[in-house]
Parts: structure tokens; sequence; C-alpha cells
């Protein structure tokens, strides 16, 4: 006698199918917050790479250390002068990899790091008039707001809410401090304190203090700089 299957034999093995797509298509959804913390932890580790193997020590020069490879994150790239201003850009959070050699506090094109991946690209997703987000040379995943719906970022623990940025020196230590009565971009002693507990950067896919906002945080340990995930 030939057997056949029986129609709710069918239906159990089209519901079974179903819920078993469901947890497939769930499992391929992206998680934005994730892929940015994970972007940035990398980013980070690769600043600390750079210091570690260019040891900006100059005798000569009192002020060397403001030299140190660096790691900014930025709201609102703002453009004026030979571009145009464009609303989109207006308050989006995007950030560098630079190295201040002419000590003018801001990332200048030829201190910029390039994309090891592509050496036609800085490591950068846009800097105000220094590098427009429009140009081919800036990248697109390096401006959150743009790639990843990151709102906010802010910077705590160990690091100043107010300075969001880390350097390193040449043996990977992480820096972020400085005297309340100086603006970090001027040169002053104690300007590039070493961090003597967790600095915790965290990402927001809306303003940090709203309580329905999803959040991920980066904890970047002090001496090592081991940086990692919360």
């Amino acid at each position: 006698m030939k057997k056949a299957f029986t129609m709710i034999e069918l239906v159990f093995v089209i519901v079974i199918i179903g819920i078993l797509s469901y947890f497939a298509a769930a499992g391929f959804q992206r998680n934005t917050l994730q892929e940015a913390a994970d972007q940035l932890v990398s980013h980070i580790r690769y600043t600390q790479h750079l210091a570690m193997i260019s040891d900006k020590f100059d005798s000569k020069d009192q002020f060397w250390f403001l030299e140190r490879w660096t790691i900014r994150i930025k709201q609102d790239l703002v453009y004026s002068g030979a571009y145009v201003p464009n609303g989109t850009y207006s308050n989006m959070w995007a950030y560098s990899v630079y190295s201040d050699t002419s000590h003018d506090g801001n990332p200048n094109l030829s201190e910029m790091a390039k994309n090891p991946l592509n050496g036609n690209q800085y490591l950068s997703g846009g800097y105000n008039n220094t590098l427009h987000a429009k140009d081919s040379l800036s990248m697109k995943e390096l401006r959150l707001g743009e790639d990843y719906g990151i709102q906010d970022v802010t910077f705590g623990g160990g690091c100043r809410s107010t300075v969001p940025y880390i350097h390193f020196d040449y043996l990977g230590r992480p820096m972020n401090s400085y005297p309340t009565s100086y603006a970090y971009e001027l040169p002053a002693a104690g300007w590039h304190k070493l961090l003597t507990s967790q600095c915790l950067i965290t990402l927001c896919d809306k303003i940090c203090t709203d309580v329905t906002a999803n959040k991920i945080s980066i904890v970047i340990e002090p001496e090592t700089g081991y940086t990692h995930i919360q």
C-alpha cells in the first residue's frame, strides 16, 4: 500500500519550516551598534599600533608630545570656503586617526593616517574643511552617523567627557587628560596625562540620556591600552 503525507502532517512541516526561517532571518539582521563598536575598537587598536612603532620624542621640541598618534571622534562636520555646507552632515558623528605634527590641534591631510586596506583613502570620515565627507578620500564607514546610525557618543570613566579623543605614547599607553584651566588644544604642562582608570566610550542610536536609547560601550584599560567591548 502506497503511503502519503496527511494534510495535518503537511501543516506541521510548513509551520516548522516557518519557525526555522524566522530565526534564521533574525540571525542575519544587522546589529549596527555592534558593528560600529567592533570597527571603532579595531581603529583604536590600530592607532595604538601606530604610536608604538613611531616614537615621537624630540628633545629639541618642547611640544613633541602633541604629535602622538590620536583617534578623535567629532560631531558636526562643518564646511565652508571651497565647500558648500551640507545639512546632511551638520550633526554627524565621525572620527579620524592622525598625528598632529603642525601642533595646531586639528588633523590636516598630511597628518592623517592612510587606510591600510586602501592607500588612496585616509582613516577619516571627514573633518571640517580638511576633508569633505563627500570626498572619495574619506571613508563612509568612519562616519558613524551615516553608516551605522549612531546619534550620540559619550566619553566617561577615566576619560574627560569634554575630550572626545584618545592618544597613545610609544609604549602604547593611553592618554586623555589635561588641567581644567586649559583648552585641550593648547600645549600645557599635564596635558598629556596617562589614564589612571578605565575610559568608557558609549555609542547610542539616540541621545545617550534618552532612556529608550540602545547603547554599547567600549572600554580602554589604563596602562596597557587594551580595548574591548563591555
